[in-house]
């Protein structure tokens, strides 16, 4: 969507304002203009601005306090009290470009790392008593900041005790399966290597944040102050854009996965459908990367506390390399995974369709997935999914299918443009959207096309990963009441849009300090054309399928200082294509099949255990506890193991058009048979089958 007049005046006045207030700008004033140019960006374009007071004040610095130190590890009471002065004065310093609070943060940061780095050197240069009976709280949400050094010491034994603990737990395992030929070592021997393997990975993570540069630091301060606006409102630095713009593109070498900095930690938030750790199947979204290992190094790189962009390179290589990350799964399980890199393909991204045997002998069920809302908005002529889907449905109609399941699990979203010309195909004319920004009237976004590309039953999936251009999709055909949606209990909940603004554009010469980087805001709400908002909420399946986080809180409900939900006037509409009636007779029929399906009620129960293991973030560090603790875990792991490896759809074929050109290329037969295999095992896509038969039964 192209900006529209009010905020295009607005770009112009940032940089009128921001020549005004920089006549002359020398490197050291760099970081002022930057602040300066934030702040009015924002306060110009932002959907929801703030006011720079005292309040925006105490958000900026608990917010702050939680991304240096979210974990406890580092800051004492008595650091806290030289910054708490500072609680209510960074409107202040905000609003005069001062960095005092920002410059007295990393001095102390600074002091604290090379105080806690002689903690754990002093520490791990004595064996540990690992029959003490005590535990360590991992999660720095429960515990609050140590009160002076000697406790926070303490920490840092137990903390490098739990690390030790957990690389003795492994040695001693694998020394146990060991032939009674094999070298053993004594258990001096293994504690003392498990204890050397610590001390490398905590000099190696200590070492590489030394290496960060003060812009990195200044960053993570900068997109504090931006996140209190909203979680999707963000500073990027040049080398981050580039990094998205990589990402956006959908092509670069590396494993296909996209990643984000949580505290201390790297997770992972997508896995690219076609990439090389898709087509691995181990790496999972929500898993915590701990370590990666490249083939030609001796050990893995621990990268706690790593900024995202050299997670990124680190994971990124050369097609064909491998690489082995460590991972944390959400019940707590650690694996290593290795991948083979390889190109991303960007046509696995692309909508593509298969023939499911229906419910009922003689049925025939369409069945599109989409991965995102692409669109190439450099080429005119360039690949589109609102095209692609259309050529899909004229596909599916020339089988003659019965109904049509189009598959939005996981889809991110993407072109709004796409998401408003692919809503019509399955309607008359009419109102798909409606787009708001600030102090304005809102803008309903209509299908203009009366035709009707698909008029039979249709069902979208859905999960809580599916938002933005995804729960408009759902959303207008749920009101339409022309579609039945089928899912999680809900999709993600992002009801924003978001337009870059790159910085150097707000300052006129001043060649020296550039380039700036850009900024990310939200300049827009979007709401259904029943008023209401998909903003927290999400769109409500009409018919929930548990899965693992049917039991966790996920997505923009998870997320602090997320825009609230709000509702505006509802637009006029109507279709007369095709509704969806006995919606409560479906959802029966669908929930007596689940509660007798034992595949799904292992779901609903390991969904339970996860729930449970996520909560528990306490650890034994009495050796023979925690490798109790750990065969426990893993036993109850077991149980769900292969659980949908089983094979429950039948009769999942290709399109004959479709096989010419699937069949022109190895690598593409290889995809097909890998997505063939995915779809035959998938027991949601069979329960929607089961669905789409009482739909076109009961219609």
């Amino acid at each position: 969507m192209k900006f529209k007049r009010p905020i295009f005046f607005s770009i112009i006045a940032i940089a009128i304002l921001a020549a005004a207030i920089y006549p002359q700008v020398e490197d050291g004033e760099k970081e002022a203009v930057l602040m300066q140019s934030i702040i009015t960006g924002f306060s110009q374009l932002h959907f929801r601005p703030k006011a720079i007071d005292d309040e925006f004040s105490k958000d900026v610095y608990d917010f702050y306090l939680d991304q240096i130190d979210g974990s406890r590890r580092f800051l004492t009471e008595k650091d806290i009290a030289r910054l708490e002065p500072y609680k209510l004065k960074l409107d202040d310093e905000i609003n005069t470009s001062s960095f005092e609070f920002f410059n007295l943060s990393q001095e102390i940061r600074k002091a604290s790392f090379e105080k806690t780095q002689g903690f754990y050197r002093e520490i791990l240069a004595q064996p540990f008593d690992y029959t003490v009976q005590e535990n360590i709280e991992l999660d720095g949400e429960k515990r609050t900041f140590a009160k002076n050094d000697d406790e926070l010491r303490e920490f840092w034994r137990k903390y490098a005790k739990y690390e030790t603990v957990q690389r003795l737990a492994r040695k001693l395992e694998e020394q146990e399966e060991k032939g009674e030929e094999e070298e053993k070592l004594s258990f001096e021997e293994l504690e003392k290597e498990a204890r050397g393997e610590v001390l490398e990975f905590f000099d190696d993570w200590y070492n590489r944040i030394e290496k960060l540069k003060r812009e990195d630091f200044l960053s993570v301060y900068l997109n504090t102050i931006t996140h209190i606006f909203d979680p999707h409102s963000e500073y990027y630095q040049p080398i981050d854009k580039e990094n998205f713009d990589i990402e956006f593109s959908g092509r670069l070498e590396g494993i296909g996965a996209t990643l984000r900095t949580e505290g201390d930690y790297t997770k992972v938030v997508r896995i690219v459908i076609g990439g090389p750790a898709w087509k691995q199947k181990e790496l999972e979204e929500d898993d915590t990367i701990l370590k990666v290992k490249q083939e030609d190094e001796d050990g893995p790189v621990d990268i706690t506390g790593m900024q995202i962009n050299d997670v990124v390179q680190m994971i990124r290589g050369k097609k064909g390399t491998k690489v082995t990350l460590t991972i944390k799964k959400i019940d707590g399980t650690i694996k290593d995974i290795t991948i083979e890199r390889d190109i991303v393909v960007l046509e696995e991204q692309f909508a593509k369709s298969l023939i499911l045997d229906g419910a009922k002998e003689g049925e025939k069920i369409g069945y599109i997935k989409l991965p995102s809302f692409y669109a190439d908005f450099q080429n005119s002529d360039g690949r589109s999914c609102a095209k692609d889907i259309e050529e899909e449905l004229e596909k599916l109609k020339a089988a003659k299918v019965d109904g049509i399941i189009l598959d939005l699990r996981y889809n991110g979203g993407g072109s709004l443009r796409d998401v408003q010309k692919m809503t019509g195909y399955f309607i008359e004319k009419g109102p798909v959207v409606q787009v708001k920004a600030r102090g304005q009237e809102p803008e309903i976004l209509r299908d203009v096309d009366p035709r009707v590309q698909y008029s039979g039953p249709l069902i979208v999936m859905v999960n809580t990963y599916s938002a933005s251009a995804s729960e408009i999709l759902a959303a207008a055909l749920q009101d339409y009441d022309r579609a039945v949606i089928v899912g999680s209990k809900s999709t993600f909940g992002k009801g924003t849009v978001q337009r870059f603004l790159d910085l150097d554009r707000t300052i006129r010469g001043y060649n020296e300090i550039k380039p700036l980087g850009e900024i990310k805001l939200t300049i827009q709400k979007f709401f259904r054309i029943n008023g209401g908002s998909n903003q927290l909420r999400g769109v409500e399946s009409d018919i929930v399928l548990p899965d693992n986080f049917h039991f966790i809180e996920t997505g923009e409900r998870d997320r602090e200082y997320a825009m609230e939900w709000t509702e505006i006037e509802p637009a006029e509409y109507n279709q007369n294509v095709m509704k969806v009636k006995h919606i409560d007779e479906l959802r029966q029929r669908s929930e007596e099949r689940v509660a007798q399906d034992p595949t799904f009620q292992k779901v609903l129960e390991n969904a339970e255990r996860l729930k449970e293991q996520r909560d528990n973030s306490e650890y034994p560090l009495q050796l023979e506890a925690y490798e109790a603790l750990m065969k426990k875990q893993e036993e109850e792991a077991e149980k769900f193991e292969g659980l949908f490896e089983t094979e429950v759809n039948h009769g999942v074929a290709n399109l004959q058009v479709d096989l010419p050109h699937i069949d022109s290329d190895e690598s593409r037969i290889a995809r097909n048979d890998d997505w063939l295999e995915s779809v035959k095992k998938d027991i949601y896509i069979r329960e929607t089958v089961n669905i789409m038969h009482d739909l076109i039964d009961l219609n």
